[in-house]
């Protein structure tokens, strides 16, 4: 049986570490890329629209299967305003399409500024409460798995991230306008894209099933690896 094409995109601050355990799992089901921001142009932050074009610049051509975890998520939906032809299958990991107000645009440049001031290593720190939750804190092996992933993405890549995101489009008029059957996955604790985000997503798009990770925060895929992997063998299958 022939392979998916699938096109696996990460988040802010996260490398293709993020998928380690999908790429695994269903690598007998998919031919999977994995975007990698440290092989892209800085450059491609300048635009929402240009870091999309390079990620599917990433793909071999035809159709393919789509998964995007919190950024990765936002940048798979400005896939879809230009090559929505293309995608047969859409998953939305931990993620929101809603546009930033005064108050969110505030917090993240002010970690711009302590990652300027070369503070990176405090921002780091910040961002673990955001996507770990507390109970998982005492967990070294995954909250080094995380710092490492976050350390290797590195400070001049995340600040570009930060100041794209922090001047994102609604996205959510445009999701009743996707048709392919979608999934949308949140761990019930996501404190960086709460649960609420996903429901109205899932409530939007016309062929979405929400599905809900019991224990988990935002990084399903490194904090529940068996139960994310189940989600998207399922997903693939249909």
């Amino acid at each position: 049986m022939a392979k998916t094409p699938l096109l696996l995109i990460p988040g802010l601050l996260c490398s293709p570490r993020l998928y380690a355990a999908q790429v695994t799992a269903l690598k007998d089901r998919a031919e999977i890329v994995v975007a990698d921001w440290r092989k892209a142009p800085l450059a491609i932050w300048d635009s929402w629209e240009s870091a999309a074009r390079w990620i599917v610049e990433q793909m071999p051509p035809g159709k393919f299967a789509m998964a995007g975890l919190s950024l990765g998520g936002m940048l798979a939906v400005e896939i879809m305003q230009f090559a929505a032809d293309r995608v047969t299958k859409l998953a939305l990991l931990d993620t929101g399409m809603r546009s930033q107000n005064e108050t969110e645009r505030a917090i993240r440049r002010a970690r711009i500024r302590l990652a300027n001031e070369g503070h990176f290593e405090l921002v780091l720190g910040l961002q673990m409460s955001r996507f770990i939750p507390a109970y998982r804190l005492p967990d070294k092996a995954l909250v080094g798995e995380v710092m490492a992933m976050c350390n290797e993405i590195g400070v001049d890549i995340y600040k570009r991230q930060e100041e794209l995101a922090a001047i994102r489009a609604d996205r959510r008029p445009d999701l009743p306008r996707i048709k392919c059957p979608t999934v949308v996955v949140c761990g019930r604790d996501d404190a960086a894209t709460p649960l609420f985000l996903s429901e109205e997503m899932a409530k939007a798009i016309p062929a979405a099933a929400l599905v809900v990770i019991e224990q988990c925060g935002h990084l399903v895929t490194m904090e529940k690896p068996e139960e994310t992997n189940e989600i998207l063998k399922l997903w693939l299958d249909r």
